[in-house]
């Protein structure tokens, strides 16, 4: 990877000096830590930006089905799973587990 680009930081000196100490006691360059710290973030934000999008897309889908009507209310749903917990039950050969 080229090393062509040159990034200038401002951080305040306790920063600064913190994290020097740091990368040296780590026994690795302030650069390559930066790099990493550097990566790290794209990453994250890469990660969070396609949960983004995801979590979008079901709401959209989610709010397209209610305006067609294509929902279950409260009631629809528990009658739905009461009917496949005494399934199971019966299934299992059991009573009220």
């Amino acid at each position: 990877m080229s090393k062509e680009a040159m990034v200038t930081m401002k951080p305040e000196p306790e920063l600064r000096d913190a994290f020097m100490a740091e990368a040296e006691a780590s026994h690795r360059p302030a650069s390559q830590v930066v790099r990493e710290l550097m990566r790290e973030f794209i990453e994250r934000q890469r990660h969070a930006r396609e949960c983004d999008t995801f979590l979008r897309a079901k709401v959209d889908t989610a709010r397209a089905q209610i305006a067609s009507g294509q929902y279950a209310g409260d009631a629809g749903v528990e009658a739905r799973f009461a009917a496949r917990r005494a399934a199971l039950r019966a299934k299992a050969g059991g009573g009220d587990a």
